[in-house]
């Protein structure tokens, strides 16, 4: 007897990733701070979609409990906009 598994519970983790990739992408053309802002925003994502997603559906997303993944999402995605968004300078710094 065989056992098919279903990618439909790792659509949504997918997802995150591939914004983490464009984010990735931008941080190697020396965008940092753009790179830094879209991995926020990929964690927003994961918060979001943990929120609204069944939990048959969050896959990788579905750690804990709902409530303190998203919380956990949300802050470190929070955190990520703003240091992208309030350093300025440093060593990092192009043109």
């Amino acid at each position: 007897m065989t056992t098919r598994t279903s990618l439909r519970p790792q659509l949504a983790f997918g997802l995150v990733l591939a914004v983490v990739a464009v984010a990735m992408v931008r941080i190697t053309q020396y965008h940092w701070r753009e790179g830094t802002v879209i991995i926020g925003g990929a964690l927003l994502l994961a918060a979001g979609l943990r929120a609204v997603l069944p939990p048959e559906w969050t896959g990788l997303l579905g750690i804990r409990r709902r409530a303190w993944d998203v919380g956990t999402y949300v802050t470190f995605g929070l955190l990520m906009l703003a240091v992208a968004l309030t350093i300025t300078g440093g060593p990092l710094t192009v043109g």
